[in-house]
């Protein structure tokens, strides 16, 4: 099931503005109801989709309640630009009252919000968030992500969409092609069309050309990478193993890591802070290495020619668990030893301890860019 589908609510139209009107109703010193015309036949030529009466300490408005099944910044924008070729854009309906549309929808993202915010465009998701920009009336009320989007969003983040994800941060500012996408990413051609349409609704890529000549390019790749760190909190951390080699320093230890995979036919790649290092040196020495490696017989061998074993504390090696090959995209090689990408690297120093948080920030700084 994609990102999208997942966001089909399981309210009605009806529901969802009857959640909105109790939300109002349960202000203080509030008075809200259905405007008149709601109780009878609706105008067939009416531009939105429910009216509400809003009355408190003396200031009445009329909301004017659009109502979608989720909405992102490109619906928004959709939606503000309709709003001001209506001509309905807060006009006066009556000499003591004027009106102000609102989005009502079962989730919205966080840039769609602040995008109606900036407008002084009203909002309501079933998460309880309500913004009502009213003269004499102003409402602003935010509560968390309601969980279909939440548990949507975290997905987008996960598994073969990231990777679709990783290969335009990749990139970024190039324009791809679904098959081409799919290629770089490693994933099928229906898993990048989903990816990708995802991202638009975000505002985060802009499309080219119709059909099997479309083409999308990732503008914002901040933006992406933002969203991308808050989720890491939320995600599982991997299966990791501890390892102690005898006799070597951290700094030496990468490169006999490097050796030992190299002499098997491993696949791995270093993250972390052994690996930030190499791309951007923030500090004075290191006292672990961790590392990707692609469980089986070979890495097995590799583990042995390290002499390493196990330890529960005291580990100068740790290796992380890689459940495919998709886990090494845009792994480079620096000097003797393959390095995952510096997104991935930024992605997993934002989950370690200590210094690691600064590290990532300066990694992105120094060598990622944006």
């Amino acid at each position: 099931m994609g990102i999208l589908a997942m966001l089909d609510p399981q309210l009605s139209e009806r529901q969802l503005v009857e959640r909105l009107l109790e939300t109002l109703q349960a202000l203080p010193d509030v008075s809200a109801r259905l405007s008149a015309q709601e109780t009878g036949e609706q105008d067939s030529a009416r531009r939105h989709d429910a009216e509400l009466s809003f009355d408190v300490l003396g200031s009445s408005v009329t909301i004017l309640v659009e109502v979608k099944k989720s909405a992102f910044p490109r619906d928004v924008r959709e939606f503000l630009w309709q709003l001001k070729q209506s001509g309905a854009y807060r006009e006066p309906v009556g000499p003591q009252r004027r009106a102000v549309p609102l989005l009502a929808a079962e989730s919205i993202s966080t840039g769609a919000k602040q995008l109606l915010r900036d407008e002084r465009v009203g909002y309501f998701d079933t998460g309880g968030s309500l913004f009502l920009p009213a003269r004499g009336a102003y409402i602003l009320i935010e509560k968390p992500t309601p969980k279909t989007l939440a548990k949507a969003v975290r997905s987008f983040f996960t598994g073969r969409r990231s990777q679709v994800l990783h290969a335009m941060l990749h990139r970024p500012r190039e324009w791809f092609g679904v098959k081409e996408l799919a290629e770089e990413a490693m994933v099928s051609p229906a898993t990048a069309s989903e990816t990708l349409s995802a991202l638009e609704r975000f505002d985060w890529v802009i499309a080219r050309g119709q059909g099997p000549a479309k083409e999308r390019c990732l503008t914002e790749p901040g933006a992406l990478l933002d969203a991308w760190s808050r989720q890491t909190g939320t995600q599982r951390q991997p299966t990791m193993r501890r390892y102690f080699v005898p006799g070597v320093s951290a700094e030496k230890l990468l490169g006999r890591v490097a050796q030992a995979c190299d002499a098997h036919d491993a696949e791995y790649a270093v993250t972390y802070e052994a690996a930030a290092q190499c791309y951007a040196p923030f500090l004075s020495s290191l006292s672990q290495v961790r590392c990707r490696l692609l469980g089986g017989s070979a890495a097995d061998a590799a583990i042995g020619d390290l002499d390493a074993r196990v330890v529960n504390e005291g580990a100068n090696l740790v290796v992380i668990e890689a459940k495919s090959h998709g886990d090494f995209l845009f792994r480079e090689r620096v000097g003797s030893a393959w390095l995952a990408s510096p997104v991935q690297v930024y992605l997993d120093l934002l989950r370690g301890e200590g210094r690691a948080k600064e590290m990532a920030e300066h990694l992105r700084k120094e060598r990622i860019g944006f």
